[in-house]
């Protein structure tokens, strides 16, 4: 016994000698051997304790999209932003007694639209329900909604962004979508903190919203970001929605929450309201490290309903997250379930196809996509996929960008880094529309014809660029000719400038004459800093090349 027990001392010793060579880092656990009889043909068994896996968060959205209609959802109130308060209030929506929801039929039209072109599932008969929860500036105590049956469910939504460290590089992300709803807006509370009391405006009480919940498939503010501003770019697109942020007309509410990969869901917050697709990257990418924060010191992540602070940068507690019990969900008894046919051939012998919601006739209105025009860009015109992608991210900025190629002879992916990088960075620097830029797309098509003829240089194009920027009213042969920008034609005078700097820089003449090529580069520099950029590169490169071989 005892030579067996020394035995398996040795062996014990020997496995830990090759675990430590074969596992350095990792903390293990070595059974010891029994010797006794009983259990003589057990194995010895390693039990590796993987380390702990990092936190990532899972974002998921509620996004709520006014939908662009002239009148309310159930009333005939005008939708306005900006009226006088409680100028725009109907009966029904001060929930005054006696009064009664009449469907508005464009919201339906609006709301089948948008989930054919989010890939959704039409449901052919939709309920509305009532969802009770009482604020001052919810007059009936309860809003008319979609919980059991929504309008549409289970489709999806491909988006793209630039990534990489260049941020050149086009990341494709596809979230699902779970489901579309129809539903009341609430009135407004304003606060008057210096009265110290709260007034009612109920002009958006009733104006018509389509719900859109997005599935849990996002990991950070950046994707969420992409997520809602396709979605704004497809709603502009279709017209159901004017996507104004600033004026409420697209509101998101962020699901937040942290787990160790393969490990369920931990527990989520909500943080409401976000009108900025800015604020709503730095609120999600703050609330996930908040989380992470909360879990790293012990502590226990509170299903709570937050705020961003946009000041801050932090998001704040509001109250508890109320679940679905607190809602109280009840069928809506004043309204019908809500029918929409597949086609004409399915209509009920007698109705008029004016007077109900056709979805095959919707489906055949659908405009293009900004995915499908993105695709259509990088076809026609051999473009780069980051450059379809930045053209269609801007609004006007397609069209824009296609007028400027009907008026000049340029190749595409020559105007497309006029367009992307010179107009756009410019209207970035003064926080302008492609509707506001002072050069209009035929003033820099006469621009690049211009330096496409070779009448002038590229440098001194950009200088021309900044001066039309500068004095909308000027053009650019104009500014070519005050300023003397043209190409420097006279050869004799471009030979005798270059021979000027080659004098000047000897060093640099004999480092291109023992091979490096490199260097003819800053020669060429230096003699379009004497031609203030007049000088045709291509000749300038030559007549160097000539004398210094």
């Amino acid at each position: 016994m005892a030579a067996s027990s020394v035995a398996a001392s040795e062996l014990l010793q020997n496995m830990n000698k090759h675990i430590s060579i074969l596992y350095p880092k990792a903390s293990y656990v070595i059974r010891r051997i029994s010797t006794s009889r009983q259990r003589s043909d057990s194995q010895p068994q390693l039990r590796v304790k993987s380390a702990p896996q990092q936190l990532v968060g899972v974002v998921g959205l509620e996004v709520h999209a006014q939908i662009n209609s002239n009148t309310k959802l159930f009333s005939g109130s005008s939708v306005r932003f900006s009226a006088p308060p409680n100028s725009l209030v109907s009966p029904f929506d001060a929930s005054l007694p006696g009064t009664l929801p009449v469907l508005n039929t464009r919201c339906v039209e609006a709301a089948v639209m948008t989930a054919l072109a989010l890939n959704c599932t039409i449901n052919r008969t939709s309920l509305f329900d009532r969802k009770h929860y009482f604020y001052a500036d919810l007059p009936a105590g309860y809003q008319i909604t979609q919980q059991r049956r929504p309008i549409a469910v289970d489709g999806f939504l491909d988006y793209s962004f630039l990534g990489g460290k260049k941020r050149n590089q086009v990341i494709k992300r596809t979230v699902s979508i779970k489901q579309i709803q129809l539903e009341q807006d609430s009135g407004k509370s304003l606060h008057d903190d210096l009265r110290s009391q709260t007034l009612i405006d109920l002009n958006r009480a009733g104006v018509g919203l389509m719900e859109l919940v997005m599935e849990p498939d996002m990991s950070c503010g950046e994707e969420a970001a992409a997520a809602v501003g396709e979605l704004q770019r497809i709603l502009q697109t279709l017209g159901t929605c004017q996507g104004n942020m600033s004026e409420g007309q697209l509101r998101v509410d962020a699901n937040v929450s942290v787990h160790e990969p393969g490990e369920p869901l931990g527990i989520r917050t909500e943080v409401k309201n976000i009108n900025s697709i800015r604020y709503l990257a730095k609120a999600i990418d703050y609330e996930i490290q908040r989380q992470i924060a909360v879990l790293q010191r012990g502590g226990t992540v509170q299903s709570q309903t937050r705020a961003f602070d946009s000041k801050s940068g932090e998001t704040v507690p509001m109250r508890d997250k109320e679940g679905l019990q607190d809602y109280r969900f009840m069928p809506e008894p004043n309204l019908p379930p809500l029918i929409v046919y597949e086609d004409n051939a399915s209509l009920p012998t007698g109705i008029d196809a004016c007077q109900v919601v056709v979805v095959q006739a919707i489906r055949e209105a659908l405009p293009e996509l900004p995915a499908v025009k993105r695709e259509r860009l990088v076809q026609t015109y051999s473009l780069l996929p980051e450059h379809s992608l930045t053209l269609v991210n801007e609004d006007g900025l397609v069209e824009y960008f296609e007028e400027v190629l009907k008026a000049t002879k340029k190749e595409p992916r020559k105007v497309i880094g006029w367009v992307t990088k010179e107009l756009v960075g410019h209207l970035k620097q003064q926080d302008m529309s492609v509707s506001q830029s002072p050069i209009a797309p035929s003033a820099l098509a006469e621009l690049l014809e211009l330096q496409e003829t070779g009448h002038i240089s590229s440098s001194a194009a950009r200088r021309v660029f900044q001066e039309m920027w500068r004095s909308p009213g000027k053009t650019a042969l104009q500014i070519i000719r005050e300023q003397d920008l043209g190409l420097v034609s006279d050869t004799a005078q471009l030979h005798n400038i270059c021979q000027e700097v080659l004098d000047s820089h000897p060093d640099e003449v004999n480092a291109i004459r023992g091979g490096n090529k490199k260097v003819l580069n800053k020669l060429m520099g230096l003699v379009q800093r004497e031609t203030k950029g007049r000088a045709d590169p291509v000749l300038v490169r030559k007549i160097i090349q000539e004398k210094t071989s």
